[in-house]
């Protein structure tokens, strides 16, 4: 299925079932989300990366405005739907400030391994106890998907933004997978050299070396 969608975009990944709040301030953006909001119609969000416009992003959906100022800006709520990809880029609208684009909706698969899945919170949980950070998620192991914690493996930009490429989800586990092995490992050697800095000028009982 291909369509046209009002874009909005940001230095940033969304996921689908994403919650996002938004502070609307500059006009085009404004005249989007009243347009989205009066017709009960989403927009798109894709990633901007290195001041690049990517060519997938997350279609949202405006759940509320919760605030309106006297000056017209915003404050709303959204959730992430669908990923998208655009297929051409529309410059420019009819009386509209926004631009827009021409997109395609690909087949993103959610059927993932429960194992694997719970391998990976574990992973989390033990890089979240070594940086002192406490996350409940709002859903039970067993209904986790990757985009419900991808935000939350202390991923880079660019790895969430591949992620959100992948279109079935045991690829998906499996990248965050690999993703935490190395910074676990990394975690591991910098409390090994932060443990090392701390003994430094202290007494130490060691054991000569025999020979």
């Amino acid at each position: 299925m291909t369509n046209f969608i009002p874009l909005f975009p940001l230095a940033l990944v969304v996921f689908p079932d994403e919650e996002l709040n938004l502070h609307i301030f500059e006009p085009q953006y404004k005249q989007l989300v009243n347009d989205c909001f009066n017709n009960k119609k989403p927009f798109g969000v894709p990633a901007v990366i290195n001041n690049e416009l990517q060519e997938y992003g997350t279609l949202v959906e405006i759940i509320e405005i919760t605030t309106t100022y006297e000056n017209g800006e915003m404050d709303i709520k959204t959730r992430g739907t669908l990923v998208f990809k655009i297929l051409e880029k529309i410059e420019a609208l009819p009386e509209k400030f926004y631009r827009g684009a021409i997109v395609t909706y690909p087949a993103t698969k959610y059927a993932g391994s429960l194992p694997l899945m719970a391998k990976i919170l574990e992973s989390i949980r033990a890089l979240h106890l070594i940086l002192n950070v406490t996350k409940q998620f709002k859903k039970t192991d067993a209904e986790l998907l990757s985009f419900d914690i991808a935000h939350h493996a202390g991923m880079a930009l660019e790895d969430e933004y591949q992620l959100l490429q992948y279109e079935h989800e045991l690829h998906r586990q499996e990248y965050i997978k690999r993703h935490l092995v190395k910074v676990l490992e990394v975690m591991t050697q910098m409390d090994k050299l932060k443990d090392k800095i701390m003994l430094n000028g202290h007494f130490k009982n060691l054991e000569g070396f025999g020979f």
